[in-house]
């Protein structure tokens, strides 16, 4: 009893202090450090788990991450910035109500995201307190099941990318496996069947005390427009916790592939399967599709759904082609994700954007390092080298609009290196702007290395240096 008591002062203490202790031991972002096999044997026994979750190391973690990844507010109007005072106050009540399974999680917010290529995605937002719950749920049972999922999935796993998973296709691919099943799940987050995956919790998680809240996170309901709903199937995507039962019931698909000899890649509700001819496709397509939808209760997007070529997918971004000087098949980025670029970059080198070139400069920056890091493992170097091209013609573009007056213009390429009656003839050309900076002596005054000087990175630069496929 005495132990117990020191155990729940330690607890108090520590959600009393726990804004300040950010220095305390914590994992990476998203790592699960490998723990001793006493350890692990601790882990593995499931009957109880809430003082595992419910420790200060845990809590501390939890509130670390929550804070980190900020978000907006849920049904309460509670900001992410006020969660300590809150816990500083109502921390004991939340831990006392834990225990006594008469926590009541709130309704989450409905958000409607729209899609690239239309609708839209619908994401709950839990409140931050419940983000905080959910959060520390999460860090305690992730490692349980990590043992058991699959080595081929990849979404929402620690030290796991969509990079990794594209690798492993291209693998199998290039194992004369070139007929892809590309199985699109309809709304999955939406229509998760509560029963079929609390059944599946139950298998292995034996602490009814966690069983009982990730229920009630489940049931929790719905806030859309000042109107409650409730959810009796779906696991709202944007929780904290969602990845992980999502990744829970998917577990069971990735289980029936294997034992059918199949080869996949799964990334969350993404997955492709790779096989040998049009005829095993389409037999997988149908067997495949009829587990899905009568062992797990979900439901196949048959609209999306297809058997296809590599060179037809489109796959967390990638595109496909075959390389016939190498004999294999490689990943690049899609073409709509080219387009998405591209989009995205004229919108930061709009000549009306009232905002500074430097300005300017730093966004292209990020929006160059963002798009490089995720496609590195691509093959680019010829997209690169006229995405370059085209964000320096419109700098140009940006930098000639700024000096505005045609004797500004004449004097500012004089100074950068131009004679004066050539100067002066661009110069008076009018408002003529794309057709001056597609031109010789503007290219040549505000040239590539002058760019660089603004600050601003060549993609194919930093591409060549990050690269998994040159």
């Amino acid at each position: 009893m005495g132990m117990e008591r020191r155990g729940e002062q330690s607890i108090s203490l520590s959600m009393s202090r726990i804004a300040e202790m950010t220095t305390s031991a914590v994992t990476n972002r998203g790592k699960v450090v490998k723990s001793s096999e006493t350890e692990r044997k601790e882990r593995m026994d499931t009957s109880n788990l809430m003082e595992q979750i419910l420790s200060s190391d845990n809590l501390n973690r939890a509130y670390l991450q929550v804070v980190r990844n900020k978000g907006a507010e849920g049904v309460d109007g509670m900001k992410y910035t006020e969660l300590k005072e809150h816990l500083a106050k109502n921390g004991e009540t939340i831990k006392e109500q834990l225990r006594m399974r008469k926590y009541k999680p709130q309704p989450v917010r409905r958000v409607e995201i729209p899609k690239p290529d239309g609708g839209v995605r619908n994401l709950g937002v839990p409140t931050v307190t419940d983000r905080f719950i959910q959060q520390a749920i999460a860090q305690v049972l992730t490692p349980i099941y990590e043992e058991q999922f699959h080595d081929h999935s990849y979404g929402f796993r620690p030290n796991r990318c969509a990079q990794q998973a594209i690798l492993t296709a291209l693998d199998i691919m290039n194992d004369g496996n070139d007929w892809i099943v590309d199985i699109d799940l309809e709304k999955f987050f939406d229509t998760v069947n509560h029963d079929k995956l609390m059944t599946l919790i139950g298998r292995t998680i034996k602490d009814g005390d966690v069983i009982s809240i990730v229920r009630k996170y489940l049931v929790s309901g719905i806030m859309i427009d000042d109107e409650y709903e409730d959810s009796i199937v779906g696991t709202p995507q944007g929780g904290n916790l969602s990845p992980l039962l999502a990744n829970i019931m998917l577990n069971e698909l990735d289980k029936e592939m294997e034992k059918r000899g199949l080869n996949f890649v799964r990334y969350a509700d993404d997955c492709i399967i790779m096989v040998g001819s049009e005829m095993s496709a389409n037999r997988v397509m149908r067997n495949i599709s009829r587990f899905i939808e009568e062992k797990l209760g979900l439901k196949v997007n048959m609209t999306k759904s297809k058997v296809d070529r590599p060179s037809g997918l489109k796959y967390l971004g990638f595109g496909f082609y075959f390389d016939s000087r190498a004999h294999q098949f490689k990943a690049k980025p899609h073409a709509k994700l080219v387009a998405k670029f591209k989009k995205r970059m004229k919108e930061l080198t709009c000549r009306s954007w009232g905002v500074s070139n430097s300005c300017k400069v730093e966004k292209l920056n990020q929006l160059i390092r963002g798009w490089i890091n995720y496609f590195k493992i691509g093959s680019m170097k010829t997209l690169c080298k006229e995405l370059d091209s085209r964000i320096r013609y419109r700098l140009r573009m940006c930098i000639w609009k700024q000096w505005k007056t045609p004797q500004n213009r004449e004097k500012n390429l004089v100074k950068l290196g131009i004679d004066r009656n050539t100067a002066r003839r661009v110069a008076y050309t009018g408002k003529r702007i794309a057709y001056v900076c597609n031109k010789g002596a503007v290219n040549v005054a505000i040239s590539n290395k002058r760019l660089a000087s603004f600050g601003l990175i060549t993609m194919l630069d930093y591409y060549t240096e990050r690269c998994v496929t040159c």
